[in-house]
């Protein structure tokens, strides 16, 4: 039983894995990171991490481990793993979320694939067929886009509008004007790696922007969760592997 952990920018999520599929997932504020314990149906025999929080978060984490137990194994980037070479100039810079997704990614698609991971920031990593990771880029996220025109600007609102393909108001064109810029960067992205590659989507912003994608895509509700899973099972140093 694998408990897989993924401490992003302003949620943990966290899913319980059988070494057969996931018994349970849940996205938690990280105020409740220390009730884990009680709301776990079977208790975990290893744990897998990875952690984009800071410091006190990742205590918080070995924490639990402590009480659960269970041994933990932190997910950080390195030059391959699980069948993904990394082709960043410092492969141990990537961080460990984008390292994860994209070993969840090998493990759903065999073909050429854009990883786009749609959260507080925005990633978008291509991987070709070869399971090579060639690179990425970083954006601002949805909300973080219109909150910081609301912040930064005198007149802007913090936008509850929709999505149009041509604005007429305001609203609409700041919420269209997030959704155009980060749609743009995943088709460029795209085209770039191969005409023909997919998409997969995951994130909590993953649901606004799947409508909106003409191209083969594929939404994953957790990929960090399942490339923590992959590691688990194949990769972890010093567990059984299957």
């Amino acid at each position: 039983m694998i408990l897989c952990l993924d401490a992003g920018n302003t949620r943990l999520k966290w899913g319980l894995h059988d070494g057969a599929g996931w018994l349970h997932q849940e996205a938690l504020d990280y105020a409740a990171l220390a009730g884990i314990a009680t709301r776990l149906s079977l208790r975990p025999t290893q744990m897998v991490a990875c952690n984009v929080a800071g410091d006190t978060i990742r205590r918080s984490i070995e924490a639990l481990a402590n009480e659960l137990g269970a041994p933990l194994h932190w997910l950080t980037s390195s030059a391959a793993m699980c069948g993904v070479s990394n082709g960043y100039a410092r492969p141990t810079q990537l961080g460990a979320d984008r390292w994860a997704a994209l070993i969840g990614a090998r493990g759903q698609h065999a073909g050429h694939v854009v990883v786009a991971m749609a959260g507080t920031a925005t990633t978008i990593d291509a991987l070709d067929a070869s399971g090579h990771f060639r690179g990425g880029l970083i954006l601002p996220g949805l909300r973080l886009m219109r909150a910081a025109l609301a912040r930064d600007t005198a007149n802007l609102p913090v936008a509850q509008g929709h999505y149009r393909e041509i604005p007429d108001n305001t609203d609409d064109a700041i919420v269209s004007g997030s959704l155009h810029a980060t749609l743009g960067a995943i088709e460029r992205m795209r085209v770039a790696l191969d005409p023909d590659a997919t998409v997969l989507l995951s994130g909590g912003a993953a649901a606004e922007l799947a409508p909106h994608i003409p191209f083969p895509c594929r939404s994953v509700e957790n990929l960090v969760l399942d490339g923590l899973a992959q590691y688990a099972l194949h990769c972890a140093p010093g567990v059984p592997h299957h």
